[in-house]
């Protein structure tokens, strides 16, 4: 009897675009932010009620502030077949097929511009932020071609009618990556670029990015 085979899983692709040099820098200026915040706070409250209220004070506002930044570091992020897994101290999975909110977000932190996808179960589910490319001045960072192309995939047989839209989004942009385009002239750029200044988040709607594929085409 001929032995039937399940077929192999694609191999997972990671969705992260951080190197273990950048990795090390966040951590230490992240160690070095909570140190001196919660020094400052511990000094002030012990002004006020000596060295043990000081000491809880650093404690209460360090400790949180610890976590966020180790959190931050162990982040990883990859996709397997058509779900995104993330790790940071627990392991969370949300399918690109079955996920019912897909949002883009735009971020501005020092200068670099972030264009990322958030895409979970539901409006009360948490989602998941996958950033696409990271652009700042005249260069930037993006996503493989590879990964691009599979998440483009996932989105396409989304069972929501938004996942087409943003699935259009990426295979533009592929297509102005294989023309060797410039950055002026990638969608994702252009997406950062039309992101108001001085706003830190900015989330831009389905009809939004509906509109502006359609102005690729």
């Amino acid at each position: 009897m001929t032995e039937l085979r399940k077929p192999a899983e694609p191999e997972p692709l990671p969705l992260h675009q951080e190197g273990p040099g950048l990795t090390r820098r966040r951590l230490v200026s992240g160690l070095a932010g909570v140190v001196i915040v919660a020094a400052a706070s511990g000094g002030l409250a012990g002004l006020i009620g000596g060295r043990i209220a000081g000491l809880v004070a650093a404690a209460v506002v360090g400790l949180p502030l610890l976590c966020v930044v180790v959190g931050n570091v162990r982040r990883r992020l990859w996709l397997t077949g058509t779900t995104v897994v993330v790790r940071v101290f627990r392991t969370r999975r949300v399918d690109l097929v079955s996920a019912r909110r897909i949002d883009l977000l735009v971020t501005d932190v020092r200068g670099a511009r972030t264009v990322s996808l958030l895409v979970g179960p539901g409006q009360r589910g948490r989602a998941v932020k996958i950033d696409l490319a990271v652009y700042a001045g005249t260069g930037g960072r993006e996503l493989p071609v590879l990964t691009l192309r599979r998440l483009a995939d996932a989105l396409a047989d989304n069972i929501e009618s938004n996942g087409l839209v943003f699935a259009e989004l990426l295979v533009a942009q592929l297509r102005a990556e294989a023309r060797g385009a410039g950055l002026s002239e990638r969608p994702l750029h252009q997406l950062v670029s039309a992101a108001p200044a001085g706003r830190i988040a900015q989330r831009f709607t389905m009809d939004a990015v509906s509109r502006f594929v359609a102005r690729l085409g």
